[in-house]
């Protein structure tokens, strides 16, 4: 059960875990909005839209981004002020274990990491849907940026292939589709342009011929445009990290799975499903180096805990990104450039850990 010192050491981790959130949203949000503010008057957003659409579906995102590292830094600044007062060393005197001592942090742990869980996989992608949808419509930003040479598999034996696509207007040039039967190509139609119809729900294909194969009987036509119900939407032709942010994890899964079935998979989905596992894992790694580093009382105090601390979150964060171009590059396994990170500071949590003093 917990006790009295249980409740106050939790309610210091929390206390100071939100208010270093508060004061980091709230420095983010006045650089955010003078940064954005003449787009906002350009397009003219209404306030509502920009505090309900955007702002308060920005804040949950940006504070679960680095919540991990809001962690380490809490726990580092209020565990060195206990210690500067001498109350570690007075609650390991009495009897206290510095095992037991853990215990409240890692119950403050339990309750952050499930709270970034659940905002990471399943609250965080709905409302991003709606922060995205504002950010297109008055940032004039697209949800993602126009690919070239798409190679795509739409069916079963069914493959498309286009020069580029442009999702602004939702217009592909040099469109090709074949279509293959136990490996044996049956048709092949090509067109010089290609647009959605979003009325309709059908491509539109211009300046187009077809090749028919039936054996050793080849039929070709052509014609100036047609009407097509492929089995793909515009928004399927951007690869972009935006289209992931609005998936919930098990969305997510499903998505990744029918995008490898056509041979369009992407090494960013991979990372942006073990990242959100990754994440919250990361808080328990931090909460226990944080507590090993700040537990000991040493000549410069506060101040020296929180700059040691300062500089291992930035190297943390510079792990990660190191390990994130590795996956891109195919030289790391997606899971393994995530999770490389929590296990070599897991290690270093667990040698930290044994020397702290007890």
């Amino acid at each position: 059960m917990l006790k009295r010192l249980d409740i106050y050491i939790i309610r210091k981790f929390l206390g100071t875990f939100f208010l270093a959130i508060g004061l980091i949203i709230l420095v983010a949000v006045v650089f955010d909005f003078s940064e954005k503010v003449d787009d906002f008057l350009n397009k003219k957003a209404p306030f509502r839209d920009i505090i309900l659409q955007y702002y308060l579906n920005f804040i949950p995102f940006f504070s679960n981004l680095f919540s991990y590292l809001f962690v380490f830094v809490s726990v580092i600044f209020f565990t060195s002020k206990m210690s500067v007062h001498s109350e570690i060393t007075a609650i390991l005197s009495t009897g206290v274990s510095y095992r037991r001592l853990m215990l409240p942090y890692m119950v403050s742990a339990v309750l952050i990491a499930a709270l970034s869980f659940l905002l990471s996989n399943y609250l965080i992608p709905y409302s991003s849907v709606s922060r995205l949808e504002f950010e297109a419509k008055y940032f004039d930003k697209a949800y993602g940026a126009p690919e070239r040479d798409i190679h795509k598999q739409i069916d079963e034996g069914v493959f498309i292939y286009l020069e580029s696509f442009t999702p602004r207007n939702n217009w592909g040039m040099k469109f090709s589709i074949e279509k293959f039967e136990n490996g044996i190509l049956k048709s092949k139609m090509m067109a010089e342009s290609i647009r959605y119809d979003s009325i309709k729900n059908t491509w539109r294909l211009q300046n187009w011929w077809m090749r028919q194969i039936d054996g050793i009987k080849e039929t070709i036509t052509s014609g100036a445009s047609v009407d097509s119900a492929l089995n793909l939407l515009p928004g399927e032709f951007n690869r972009n990290d935006n289209v992931v942010e609005a998936m919930t994890t098990p969305q997510l899964r499903k998505f990744i799975k029918r995008e490898l079935s056509r041979g369009h998979g992407d090494v960013l989905y991979e990372i942006e499903r073990h990242r959100r596992f990754a994440g919250p894992f990361a808080v328990f790694i931090l909460t226990i180096i944080g507590v090993s580093l700040s537990s000991r009382k040493v000549r410069g105090g506060i101040g020296m805990h929180i700059g040691f601390g300062i500089a291992l979150s930035f190297s943390y964060i510079l792990f990660m990104q190191i390990s994130k171009e590795f996956a891109r590059a195919g030289d790391l396994a997606p899971w393994l450039a995530v999770w490389l990170p929590n296990f070599v500071y897991a290690a270093i949590a667990v040698v930290l850990y044994k020397l702290a003093p007890k």
